[in-house]
């Protein structure tokens, strides 16, 4: 059963321009390991983290951190959750989350879908 559907779609360099021009933004955004990546794929993440907050609900009190995308070694990203998002997802009775991430042509996007 599916319990709720995100997308996002993020302008890249306006993204970029946003962290430049924002002192902290990306350590509130992005984890350690999220952050070293290039610009696109920050704003492919960053897209995918608001699709997650739309698939479920955009409660308030979410805290960016506690969603991460990481790439399993074929490159394929997974969602992981924990803290104030995990909790949201348990509530919910997702069970399992699936994540699609693109960046081409300046524009980055993410589709999540949450399934119970």
């Amino acid at each position: 059963m599916i319990i709720g559907v995100g997308i996002d779609v993020v302008d890249i360099e306006r993204f970029g321009e946003s962290l430049a021009r924002t002192s902290g933004l990306s350590a509130r955004l992005f984890t350690a390991s999220e952050g070293a990546r290039p610009l696109a794929s920050l704003a492919a993440r960053f897209a995918a983290k608001e699709a997650l907050a739309k698939a479920l609900g955009a409660p308030g009190g979410l805290h960016w951190q506690d969603a991460e995308i990481v790439s399993e070694s074929s490159g394929r990203p997974l969602l992981e959750m924990r803290g104030t998002v995990l909790a949201r997802a348990n509530d919910l009775g997702v069970a399992a989350v699936h994540v699609s991430l693109s960046h081409d042509a300046g524009i980055a996007s993410a589709v999540v879908v949450l399934e119970g």
